[in-house]
C-alpha cells in the first residue's frame, strides 16, 4: 500500500513542535516518518533580506524547496533520507546527521507545506495547528529570547515585519482546506485524539 502522507502547518507558537512530540509519542518509529521542513533552510547567506538589511526567514524561498520535495518523494517511494539539521545560525549548536526511513504514514510539517504545490498535492490529509495571534506572540517571544537568544526587539520586528505578513500570505489561505483544524490557545489534546485515531486507523488497514 502507499504511504499515507499527512501535513502538519501552523503559525509561530501555535505549538507545533510540542504536537508534534505528543504525536510521536503515541507511535512505533518504523509506523511514522516526520520530515521538519525546519531543517530544510538555506544557508544564511543565500536568504533574502528586507529594505532595512534583515534576514527574513519566512519567506518560501528561504527553503530548499527542491530538496524537501524530493526528500518526501524518495521516502513515498521507499527511500531513506539523510538531512543535516539545521541549527538556527547558532555557532554553539553543532548540528547532527538526521536519517529518516520509509513508514506507512509520512508527516510533512512546516509553514510552507501547503504552500508549495507538489507537496500538498500529494497529502491525504492536512492539518491546521491554530492557536490566539496574541498568545502566540507571546510564546514566540518567550522561545526565542530564552532558546535562542535574541533580544525582544528584534523579535517584535520579525513578527510585524515577516512572521505574521507570511503567515497571511502563505499559510492561512489555506486554512479552509484542512481536514483537521486544531486549536491549541488552550490545549491541542482532543484534536492530537482525532489525529491519532486516524492515523491508528490507518495503520490497522496497512
Amino acid at each position: 500500500m502507499k504511504p499515507l502522507i499527512v501535513g502538519i502547518a501552523g503559525g509561530s507558537g501555535a505549538g507545533k513542535t510540542t504536537f508534534l512530540k505528543a504525536l510521536m509519542h503515541h507511535f512505533e518509529p518504523h509506523q511514522v516518518a516526520l520530515v521538519s521542513q525546519d531543517n530544510y533552510y538555506k544557508p544564511k547567506e543565500l536568504q533574502q533580506a528586507d529594505e532595512n538589511g534583515v534576514i527574513n526567514f519566512d519567506l518560501p524561498s528561504s527553503i530548499d524547496h527542491d530538496h524537501f520535495v524530493r526528500d518526501m518523494e524518495d521516502l513515498a517511494s521507499g527511500k531513506s533520507i539523510t538531512k543535516l539539521e539545521y541549527n538556527f545560525n547558532n555557532p554553539a549548536w553543532k548540528p547532527e546527521s538526521i536519517e529518516v526511513h520509509p513508514a506507512p504514514i509520512i508527516v510533512m510539517e512546516g509553514l510552507f507545506v501547503f504552500h508549495f504545490s507538489e507537496i500538498k498535492s500529494r497529502l491525504n490529509y492536512k492539518v491546521y495547528l491554530d492557536a490566539h495571534v496574541d498568545l502566540r506572540l507571546n510564546r514566540r517571544i518567550k522561545r526565542d529570547i530564552h532558546q535562542r537568544g535574541y533580544p525582544e526587539h528584534e523579535v517584535r520586528y520579525q513578527w510585524d515585519n515577516h512572521v505574521r505578513p507570511a503567515e497571511l500570505q502563505f499559510l492561512e489561505p489555506h486554512r479552509p482546506s484542512c481536514e483537521l483544524i486544531v486549536d491549541n490557545s488552550h490545549s491541542y489534546d482532543e484534536g492530537l485524539e482525532t489525529l491519532v485515531n486516524t492515523l491508528q486507523a490507518h495503520l490497522s488497514g496497512h
